[in-house]
């Protein structure tokens, strides 16, 4: 198909793709500025306004396998189109939230609609363009991506300051529309004609252990590690995780196939999504935090923190993905993430009171250009890893590691700035008083050094993790595409 597609078309396949995409982009860069007043407006404690993030991603890591797997079986474009419906309908749904349980409710829907949205608008493009073509589709894809979703934070600060956090939801609505008349009239259907049956078991054991493990990261640090029902949801957890592994290796038609993980390539580029998109994640819902609440930044300026990562990535993602398709993704997702590394690093460096210059811009500048280089090629490699007619299930599984990575990092990255921050706090009753801190309280100097303090942990820890993947794609990306 795709040497058959004329390459104006492939331009108006593309526009489907992001515009479709731009919903979760939107959504997340602009909800994670907003969390704060989300927090004051729902009177919502620390754990809860986890959620409201936690049961997007959980949702949408254990389904998103599901999601390309029926985009393979039942037709790409048409499961695209299911995706956007989806998440539109339930951006209504957070639009008219209530309360923070109708808000998390709504956001695990929002997650449904992802699972099948994100890894469908993938693999419509793995099938539209040859292989000598994706790397640069792939980088154009991500770059216009952020350049949509570069409004994000800046939309979302104003709304949290000057009028109301549930337009974010309503400013789907018009997207989605608009998506799906285009991709209407433009993108051809297709599918893997050997595809067979889906692996609903296999995704309600990925579900189950996933949520179990999360909430019991997440309350942890109130109830504590030996009360039984923290001990019985971690345990019970891994079991289910286990089983889901079983279930895997024996089934039909997994939804992850364990033999993909036989390639060295695949195995590696999942590895690495693993750990970058971790420290990427945990750093992106943790930093708003430090800037409001201890920099003294409103939310319209953290939002605008977030302006030269979006900048750099939707100028020059095309470009890094086109230099991957000509030297190939081993120099891009080694150099890419040891860079995104140092910019972590970077935003550890301010103190407390620092301003925008000498705070968190050259941190998100260096970051920006790292994963720049890194996601165009990161996609590429791994769906030139698999058969032609496995990109689905290929996007679904390095989709469901990206956001199982950004699950794991909200939970795990939690108890351990709760950890620091009580060592660190000089109050009898520290847990109480970080979630005034997370709640919006004034802060006295002691809270907001104890805060900050272990805000350096949680970014440093980040930052050697995205080091880390580096090192990974060194040893394990493909020197030229394949």
């Amino acid at each position: 198909m795709a040497a058959a597609l004329p390459t104006a078309r492939k331009r108006w396949i593309l526009v489907a793709t992001v515009l479709g995409s731009s919903l979760t982009f939107i959504d997340g860069s602009a909800l994670g500025v907003a969390l704060p007043a989300i927090q004051n407006d729902l009177g919502a404690g620390p754990a809860a306004v986890q959620w409201v993030s936690n049961a997007y991603l959980l949702t949408l890591g254990a389904l998103v396998l599901i999601g390309g797997a029926a985009g393979d079986r039942f037709g790409r474009r048409r499961v695209f189109l299911i995706g956007v419906a989806v998440f539109a309908l339930a951006s209504i749904a957070c639009g008219l939230a209530p309360t923070v349980e109708w808000l998390i409710a709504g956001r695990g829907v929002q997650g449904i609609g992802a699972a099948l949205l994100t890894p469908g608008a993938l693999a419509v493009i793995g099938a539209a363009f040859g292989p000598d073509e994706r790397g640069k589709a792939f980088g154009t894809w991500a770059g216009a991506g952020a350049l949509f979703g570069m409004v994000g934070p800046l939309v979302g600060g104003w709304l949290a300051d000057q009028a109301d956090w549930r337009f974010i939801f309503w400013i789907n609505i018009p997207l989605a529309i608009l998506t799906v008349l285009i991709t209407l009239k433009v993108v051809p259907e297709s599918r893997d004609e050997d595809a067979r049956g889906l692996d609903w078991p296999g995704a309600l054991l990925a579900m189950t252990g996933l949520a179990a493990l999360t909430w019991s990261l997440t309350a942890a640090p109130d109830l504590g590690w030996s009360h039984p029902a923290i001990l019985g949801g971690l345990i019970g957890g891994v079991l289910l995780l286990a089983v889901f592994v079983r279930v895997e290796a024996r089934g039909k038609h997994p939804m992850m196939p364990l033999g993909l993980f036989r390639s060295p390539v695949f195995s590696g580029i999942n590895l690495l999504t693993l750990l970058l998109y971790f420290a990427l994640s945990g750093a992106m819902f943790f930093l708003p935090y430090d800037l409001i609440r201890v920099q003294g930044f409103s939310a319209t300026m953290a939002g605008a923190a977030m302006l030269p990562f979006a900048v750099i990535m939707g100028l020059f993602s095309g470009f890094a993905g086109k230099l991957a398709d000509r030297f190939g993704a081993r120099l891009s997702l080694s150099i890419g993430p040891i860079l995104a590394g140092i910019g972590l690093a970077l935003l550890a460096v301010p103190g407390p009171g620092a301003g925008y210059i000498d705070g968190p811009l050259a941190g998100m500048t260096v970051l920006a250009i790292g994963m720049t280089l890194a996601v165009g090629p990161l996609t590429a490699a791994v769906m030139g890893a698999v058969e032609p007619g496995h990109t689905g299930i290929a996007s679904g599984v390095n989709n469901a590691v990206a956001r199982v990575a950004g699950l794991l990092a909200v939970a795990l990255l939690g108890v351990l700035l709760s950890a620091v921050f009580v060592a660190r706090a000089d109050s009898p009753d520290a847990r109480a008083l970080l979630g005034q801190v997370m709640a919006g309280a004034d802060l006295d100097t002691a809270a907001a050094e104890a805060f900050h303090t272990a805000f350096r942990v949680v970014i440093l820890t980040c930052a050697a993790l995205a080091v880390l993947a580096g090192i990974i794609g060194g040893l394990t990306a493909p020197r030229r595409p394949r």
